[in-house]
């Protein structure tokens, strides 16, 4: 009626524990391919203090400016050293400015630190300026401020004569 199969049967492991439920027979394992391993971040590109670039700057990564950049910069994280000056406009999804900046801003999210030194407009989704930075320009919030193709209302400006002014 019962019956004891032998350790040394081919359908059974050596170290398997014996089992009342019928095993399913063997399959061919057909395995998912491995995920492809993720990428590590590649570091920041950092323009030292004492590198003056003279020309645009385009990458999908980081950049950290130390120097002076004259020119336009596009990156994924734009930070602006203390002691950094860059003349042209900075488009990134995340600006930190410790800097100068001399031209447009635009960002998703855009940060001045205490140091900041900013003239030009800024066209941000989320903005933070801390107390001491300096601002000369204009603010606008937009949902898309990377995109080139979104119309920015700009101010409109009135003519001198509308504006009191001290007599000479």
């Amino acid at each position: 009626m019962f019956s004891k199969t032998k350790p040394n049967d081919s359908n059974e492991k050596p170290d398997a524990p014996s089992l009342s439920t019928p095993s399913k027979p063997a399959s061919p394992s057909v395995s998912a391919p491995a995920p492809a391993p993720a990428k590590p971040k590649p570091a920041p590109s950092i323009l030292s203090s004492d590198l003056v670039v003279k020309g645009n700057l385009i990458t999908t990564g980081d950049i950290q400016v130390e120097g002076t950049v004259e020119g336009d910069i596009r990156a994924h994280l734009l930070t602006i050293g203390e002691g950094a000056t860059v003349k042209g406009e900075v488009i990134a999804d995340d600006v930190v400015i410790n800097g100068r900046i001399m031209g447009r801003v635009r960002g998703l999210k855009v940060r001045l630190t205490a140091s900041a030194r900013v003239e030009g407009d800024i066209i941000h989704k989320t903005i933070a300026i801390e107390s001491g930075a300096h601002f000369e320009g204009s603010v606008q919030r937009a949902d898309d401020p990377l995109s080139t193709t979104e119309k920015v209302k700009m101010p409109t400006t009135s003519s001198a004569s509308n504006f009191p002014h001290k007599a000479d």
